[in-house]
């Protein structure tokens, strides 16, 4: 015992020794350790809550939905701009009209949901499972698709300069009249997948995409990068498809009808 420490002083009632000397060289008053753990907890509660009010809130830009169920329902003309939507719900929900310019939307549920119309510049949609989803008339130059579910997607009319697709499920997809120029297919599946009738106007990476019976009538593809005679051989084009110099028209082309 201390000299000249009154029996039952502060310092002895905690045996930690705060009181008086600072607290040098020893542990946290057991008070200070319940306050702590007391204030840890209100933290996390208040976390908790907050992300219980952004699943609830109305759209507005930079909110956060993430992982939040928001299918089913009618969103037009919603401002979402650099929202975070990943790993939420939207399934059979409507966004057209929308502005999603960066927004992130990784891993969602966009399952037959649709964006007709929206602007989606930069936006993330990696991972995305969007089978028979609509993106038909939409802005999205320099989105990432990369390793995306889309099969059966509607992408007619859309612009889609610079987008990443890279390892993406496209399986008849539609790209009639959209515009895919600086596009990456690299590893993407494009198995019956439309590509007639877009616009092409520079480079277009097809790297070991496959191309069973993608239809590239009328397209011009000399600048191609990535395109070998094994995949053209698989595609379906006819006498207006263009292709790089070092690559031939199969004779069975025009494909028949499938």
């Amino acid at each position: 015992m201390a000299v000249g420490t009154p029996i039952g002083s502060s310092e002895q009632m905690t045996g930690t020794g705060i009181i008086g000397d600072g607290g040098r060289g020893r542990r946290p008053a057991a008070a200070s350790i319940v306050l702590i753990a007391i204030a840890t907890g209100l933290a996390c509660f208040s976390a908790s809550a907050a992300r219980a009010a952004d699943c609830g809130s109305s759209p507005e830009p930079g909110l956060d939905w993430s992982e939040c169920s928001k299918n089913n329902i009618m969103l037009d003309g919603s401002n979402l701009k650099g929202a975070n939507l990943a790993g939420a719900d939207l399934s059979v929900t409507g966004l057209p009209n929308s502005d999603l310019d960066g927004a992130h939307l990784g891993k969602a549920n966009l399952m037959r949901a649709w964006f007709t119309g929206s602007t989606m510049k930069k936006a993330d949609f990696a991972r995305v499972q969007a089978y028979r989803s609509g993106f038909s008339k939409v802005v999205a130059d320099g989105a990432s698709f990369a390793s995306a579910e889309l099969q059966r997607a509607n992408f007619a009319g859309a612009q889609l300069t610079g987008a990443d697709f890279q390892k993406a499920e496209l399986g008849r997809a539609n790209f009639d009249k959209a515009v895919l120029t600086g596009i990456n297919f690299t590893l993407a599946n494009l198995s019956r997948a439309n590509l007639g009738g877009t616009t092409i106007e520079g480079p277009i990476n097809f790297d070991r995409a496959f191309m069973f019976l993608t239809n590239v009538e009328g397209l011009d593809l000399s600048n191609a990068v990535g395109l070998q005679q094994p995949q053209i051989d698989l595609a379906c084009g006819d006498d207006k498809t263009k292709l790089p110099k070092a690559l031939k028209k199969p004779t069975g082309w025009p494909c028949g009808a499938d």
